[in-house]
């Protein structure tokens, strides 16, 4: 969605990219902070509708844009400097506690800034607040023992997505142009269709992040793909408390042109497990087939991959995960738990050795299976959840803890196989709820996937206003 204009008012400050704010900056149309009031007001008329944010600190949000301005005027600007920005609440930032979505830990303030967060201050970026997540970030859902119901500013009855449920609705909102989730099966993905927005789901290791976990990674989301990449040129510095992190490398990542002519696109419309596709998500994501067809691409068939086993052994392995740390609390501590995680995760408490065992093994044969299934192919479309957003009110689709993985079949397995996806807007719904467009690349392409996406906001036939509340 390219809703970027060759002119801006200052009444919508909070609605500018970050590339406009920087050019704005250096030509001293805006300061940063008229650009971080703008954004302050916005969340204040949107945000007891929303409940997006976590430890919002408008105060000291423009301190920080007044030390811009002043480094904007001295001519020691940093790369992003007074660009407006917001972290998922499970990405530590000095001195504020990191409840993980869950009113069962304790309320320490972290010591200092894990990496994503440490790459945006130190380049600038104005940090207005955290965003708000689920229960141990394990449901794709704004639903939470400790922060309010999040919901999504298309349709306030509706489900922002998650885990990163606060950080895709604050990008649909306005709350500032920078938004830093993380994803470890659709946590990214999900609430960026779901809200209307983009986010990128990177290689495993392409943005150091701590603490590091098989899958897991930290991405943008933004409105536009190339915020996003304009993110990427600080949140890939290399970190070294992340040990499984890639060696870095200095990527063109502002170069986002591409010719789509002679790529070979593949375009999987079944996931092979969960929910059925919703007809109009299957008629968006086709018709974004066909238009790539016409710019000249070549679009095959990838026959669904992940399998029943694959998807119960995922489960297994996270349920069991999951009640190590929960089944390490006392009674009181695990009763303040969400009463959908806490059943989700007593399903693992019985599970033997051979089982989790068992449940890992499928993650690596998911690994395998996508890899296979997608080498012969530059690019993959795909859905990216077979259902628009539900009611907020509920834990997932179909609200059954014991089936709480229907609608990921088509993003967990690129999160398994190191993969980089992007969910970026493909159109509404009759009723006007967003519809994503996942778009794989192959394992490391990251800047691939960036360029495809730029691409196709300019080609995407069904571009509208940002919702307003």
């Amino acid at each position: 969605m390219s809703r970027q204009t060759s002119s801006r008012s200052p009444a919508d400050l909070a609605d500018w990219t970050g590339f406009e704010l920087l050019d704005a900056y250096a030509r001293k149309i805006v300061s940063p902070v008229d650009v971080t009031k703008a954004v302050i007001a916005r969340i204040e008329a949107y945000e007891s509708h929303l409940k997006a944010l976590y430890a919002f600190d408008p105060d000291g949000a423009v301190a920080a844009a007044r030390e811009s301005e002043q480094r904007w005027m001295s001519g020691e600007a940093r790369p992003l400097d007074g660009i407006p920005a917001t972290i998922k609440e499970n990405i530590a930032t000095r001195g504020t506690p990191v409840p993980l979505g869950t009113a069962a830990r304790p309320l320490k303030p972290a010591p200092e800034d894990a990496p994503p967060a440490a790459r945006l201050r130190e380049d600038g970026a104005v940090i207005l607040a955290k965003t708000t997540m689920p229960d141990y970030g394990m449901l794709s859902s704004g639903l939470s023992s400790f922060h309010p119901l999040a919901r999504n500013p298309w349709d306030l009855s509706k489900n922002p997505g998650g885990s990163s449920a606060g950080a895709g609705a604050a990008a649909a909102a306005g709350y500032g142009p920078f938004h830093i989730g993380t994803d470890i099966g659709g946590s990214i993905r999900l609430p960026a269709a779901w809200c209307g927005v983009f986010g990128l789901k990177p290689s495993f290791g392409r943005i150091p992040i701590d603490p590091t976990y098989y899958g897991r990674v930290a991405g943008p989301m933004t409105r536009t793909a190339r915020d996003a990449a304009l993110m990427m040129t600080s949140l890939t510095r290399p970190d070294i408390r992340d040990p499984m992190s890639l060696p870095y490398q200095d990527l063109p990542w502002l170069d986002l042109d591409i010719d789509i002519r002679g790529l070979r696109i593949g375009l999987m419309m079944e996931a092979g497990i969960g929910l059925s596709l919703d007809p109009e998500i299957r008629a968006a994501v086709e018709n974004a087939a066909r238009l790539f067809e016409q710019e000249g691409a070549t679009v095959e068939e990838v026959k669904p991959f992940v399998t029943r086993e694959m998807l119960d052994g995922l489960d297994d392995f996270w349920r069991q995960r999951a009640w190590m740390d929960i089944g390490a609390l006392g009674d009181e501590e695990r009763a303040r738990i969400l009463p959908y995680i806490l059943q989700w995760a007593e399903g693992g408490k019985a599970l033997t050795g051979a089982q989790v065992y068992h449940g890992m093994n499928q993650m690596l044969e998911m690994r395998h299976a996508a890899v296979a299934a997608t080498h012969g192919f530059d690019f993959v479309l795909s859905p990216v959840a077979p259902n628009v957003a539900y009611e907020a009110e509920l834990a997932s689709p179909i609200h059954d803890p014991g089936r709480p993985f229907e609608h990921i079949g088509y993003t967990v397995a690129f999160n398994m196989s190191d993969q980089p996806a992007a969910s970026i807007n493909a159109g509404f719904t009759k009723a006007g709820l967003p519809i994503g467009l996942q778009i794989v690349g192959r394992r490391f392409d990251d800047l691939g996937v960036l360029r495809l996406s730029h691409a196709w906001e300019a080609m995407c036939p069904d571009r509208r206003a940002w919702p307003t509340i």
